[in-house]
Order: structure tokens, then sequence, then C-alpha cells
């Protein structure tokens, strides 16, 4: 089966990830897209896991203060080298981490950040971590992601590992 130049576009402007990719991808589906999507996240989870080891010690801090000038944000993205922390779609996902903690106002990075005694005062503890833990929100900009499979389909898009260390939120007239 032929796949068009125009369909493994239109994949790569959903997905961000190569063209090479998304040809293997929509070649694998038969030219369906949607499972095309499918198999290119799997991919990225699987990618991800397989990066996941490497060290990210390089990376960018990427700022965010709201219409207004009422809240901010600061976060730590990190990555593997300063050629892919200088890279567009880097920034740019860096950027959009940061309006999303401007916007969710979460408590903890990750699941594993939040003390026990904390989780053990939750009567639900797996709502409380969805709320609370950026990495497990589901993103402002794509509520059927989470902020992990954003990061896991950048992990896939850019071939490094990437993890977001830690943030800082400020809003006037609030303390932590």
């Amino acid at each position: 089966m032929e796949i068009s130049v125009d369909i493994i576009k239109e994949l790569r402007e959903l997905t961000s990830c190569g063209v090479i990719e998304c040809k293997k991808a929509l070649e694998e589906a038969g030219g369906d897209i949607n499972k095309a999507k499918q198999i290119l996240q799997k991919r990225g989870l699987e990618l991800a896991a397989k990066k996941g080891s490497r060290a990210a010690k390089e990376g960018r801090v990427e700022s965010y203060v709201h219409q207004g000038s009422k809240i901010g944000v600061l976060v730590e993205v990190n990555c593997e080298t300063d050629f892919v922390a200088q890279n567009d779609d880097f920034a740019r996902f860096s950027r959009d981490v940061a309006m999303h903690i401007a916007a969710a106002n979460p408590q903890y990075v990750r699941k594993e950040d939040v003390p026990e005694e904390r989780l053990k005062e939750e009567k639900n503890p797996d709502a409380f971590c969805k709320e609370a833990c950026l990495m497990e929100q589901a993103f402002i900009k794509d509520p059927s992601k989470s902020i992990q499979d954003c990061l896991n389909l950048m992990i896939a898009s850019i071939g490094e590992n990437i993890s977001i260390s830690r943030f800082t939120r400020y809003k006037v007239n609030e303390s932590n």
C-alpha cells in the first residue's frame, strides 16, 4: 500500500513525530490514521521507558507570568544535550508546562514526591494524585492527554530522555 505524503504530513502535525516514524506507523496501520496514532503513542511509551535511565543533565528553566501579572511560574525541564535544550519544540513544551502549572496549580511533580503521611490522610489517594501531581494531571491544552503522555510524546519525537524536575508557582498574596 502506498502512503501519500499528505496523510504522513497530517499524522506528523497531529503527533509531532518524525516523518519516517509516521510513515512506518501508517504502513503498519494500513493507512488508518487513528490506528497509526495509537501505534506511535505505544512506541512513544516504549521509547520513553528505554531512554528513562539515561542522564538528563542539560535543559532549561522556563518562566510564565499569567495575564494580569498575578500568577508566575518557574519550571526546570531537563534533557540530555544542550542542542535539544535550544530546540523550538522543547522550548514550546517547556512553556506549555509552565502555563499548565499556572492554571492547574499542582503541588508535586509526580506521585513518588507525595509524602506517605499525606496520602494516608486522603480518602481516595489516586484521585488526590490526579489532582495534585503534575505528571498525572490532564493537560490543559488537550485534556485527553496527561502531562506524562505529552512528555512521552516529546521523548519519542526528540529522541532524548526528558524530565520535569521541579517547579515553583507564585500567586500574589498567597504563601506556600
